[in-house]
Protein backbone atom coordinates (compact mmCIF):
# COMPACT_ATOMS: atom_id res chain seq x y z
CA UNK A 1 0.00 0.00 0.00
CA UNK A 2 1.28 3.48 -0.86
CA UNK A 3 1.56 6.22 1.72
CA UNK A 4 2.14 9.95 1.43
CA UNK A 5 5.25 11.42 3.04
CA UNK A 6 4.20 14.71 4.62
CA UNK A 7 7.35 15.30 6.62
CA UNK A 8 8.66 18.78 7.21
CA UNK A 9 9.95 20.96 4.42
CA UNK A 10 13.32 20.70 6.18
CA UNK A 11 13.92 17.37 4.43
CA UNK A 12 13.72 19.02 1.00
CA UNK A 13 15.38 22.02 -0.60
CA UNK A 14 13.64 24.69 -2.69
CA UNK A 15 14.57 24.89 -6.35
CA UNK A 16 15.81 28.11 -7.93
CA UNK A 17 12.33 28.61 -9.42
CA UNK A 18 10.80 28.25 -5.96
CA UNK A 19 13.25 30.75 -4.47
CA UNK A 20 12.52 33.21 -7.28
CA UNK A 21 8.76 32.81 -6.81
CA UNK A 22 9.10 33.47 -3.07
CA UNK A 23 11.27 36.51 -3.68
CA UNK A 24 8.87 37.97 -6.24
CA UNK A 25 5.60 37.02 -4.52
CA UNK A 26 3.06 39.75 -3.95
CA UNK A 27 2.49 39.88 -0.20
CA UNK A 28 0.16 41.54 2.28
CA UNK A 29 -1.08 41.12 5.83
CA UNK A 30 -2.58 37.64 6.06
CA UNK A 31 -4.01 38.41 9.53
CA UNK A 32 -6.46 40.78 7.85
CA UNK A 33 -6.96 38.63 4.76
CA UNK A 34 -4.85 41.00 2.63
CA UNK A 35 -2.14 38.59 1.43
CA UNK A 36 -2.92 37.62 -2.17
CA UNK A 37 -0.48 34.68 -2.06
CA UNK A 38 -2.12 33.17 1.02
CA UNK A 39 -5.61 33.90 -0.33
CA UNK A 40 -4.74 32.22 -3.63
CA UNK A 41 -3.27 29.19 -1.85
CA UNK A 42 -6.39 28.81 0.32
CA UNK A 43 -8.70 29.16 -2.70
CA UNK A 44 -6.66 26.58 -4.62
CA UNK A 45 -6.77 24.17 -1.66
CA UNK A 46 -10.52 24.57 -1.27
CA UNK A 47 -11.06 24.00 -4.97
CA UNK A 48 -8.83 20.91 -5.06
CA UNK A 49 -10.67 19.39 -2.11
CA UNK A 50 -14.13 20.50 -3.28
CA UNK A 51 -14.68 22.52 -0.10
CA UNK A 52 -16.24 25.91 0.55
CA UNK A 53 -13.02 27.28 2.04
CA UNK A 54 -9.55 26.31 3.22
CA UNK A 55 -7.25 27.64 5.91
CA UNK A 56 -3.47 27.92 5.62
CA UNK A 57 -1.63 27.27 8.88
CA UNK A 58 2.10 27.85 9.32
CA UNK A 59 3.04 24.40 10.61
CA UNK A 60 2.06 20.76 10.46
CA UNK A 61 1.78 20.73 14.24
CA UNK A 62 -0.80 23.52 14.11
CA UNK A 63 -2.68 21.68 11.37
CA UNK A 64 -2.67 18.46 13.40
CA UNK A 65 -3.95 20.19 16.52
CA UNK A 66 -6.69 22.02 14.59
CA UNK A 67 -7.78 18.70 13.10
CA UNK A 68 -7.90 16.98 16.50
CA UNK A 69 -9.75 19.94 18.04
CA UNK A 70 -12.39 20.14 15.29
CA UNK A 71 -13.07 16.40 15.03
CA UNK A 72 -13.24 15.47 18.72
CA UNK A 73 -14.90 16.41 21.97
CA UNK A 74 -13.26 16.77 25.37
CA UNK A 75 -12.88 13.33 26.94
CA UNK A 76 -12.72 11.49 23.61
CA UNK A 77 -10.08 8.90 22.87
CA UNK A 78 -8.10 9.12 19.64
CA UNK A 79 -6.74 5.86 18.23
CA UNK A 80 -3.41 6.67 16.63
CA UNK A 81 -0.27 4.92 15.34
CA UNK A 82 2.44 4.79 18.01
CA UNK A 83 5.00 6.35 15.68
CA UNK A 84 2.73 9.21 14.59
CA UNK A 85 4.10 12.76 14.67
CA UNK A 86 1.43 13.82 17.18
CA UNK A 87 2.67 11.15 19.60
CA UNK A 88 6.40 11.50 19.01
CA UNK A 89 6.83 15.26 18.58
CA UNK A 90 3.77 17.11 19.86
CA UNK A 91 4.05 16.03 23.49
CA UNK A 92 0.80 16.49 25.41
CA UNK A 93 -0.76 18.98 23.01
CA UNK A 94 -3.90 16.90 22.24
CA UNK A 95 -4.67 16.55 25.96
CA UNK A 96 -3.95 20.19 26.76
CA UNK A 97 -5.60 21.82 23.73
CA UNK A 98 -8.46 19.41 22.99
CA UNK A 99 -8.87 17.46 26.22
CA UNK A 100 -8.49 14.10 24.46
CA UNK A 101 -6.53 10.97 25.30
CA UNK A 102 -4.40 9.14 22.77
CA UNK A 103 -4.51 5.38 22.47
CA UNK A 104 -1.38 4.33 20.61
CA UNK A 105 -1.37 1.17 18.53
CA UNK A 106 1.53 -0.55 16.78
CA UNK A 107 1.92 0.39 13.14
CA UNK A 108 4.09 -0.05 10.10
CA UNK A 109 4.85 3.24 8.32
CA UNK A 110 1.80 4.78 9.97
CA UNK A 111 -0.55 1.96 8.99
CA UNK A 112 -2.40 0.21 11.81
CA UNK A 113 -3.84 -3.30 11.73
CA UNK A 114 -7.58 -2.81 11.19
CA UNK A 115 -8.41 -5.76 13.47
CA UNK A 116 -6.48 -4.12 16.32
CA UNK A 117 -8.28 -0.84 15.70
CA UNK A 118 -11.66 -2.60 15.71
CA UNK A 119 -10.81 -4.40 18.96
CA UNK A 120 -10.30 -1.07 20.76
CA UNK A 121 -13.86 0.14 20.16
CA UNK A 122 -16.00 0.47 23.24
Amino acid sequence: MKYIDLRSDTVTWPTEEMRKAMMEAEVGDDVYGDDPSVNSLQEMGAEMLHKEAALFVPSGTMGNQLAVFTHTNRGDEVIIPEDNHIVVHEAGAPAIISGVNLRCLPSHKGMMDLKKVESTKH
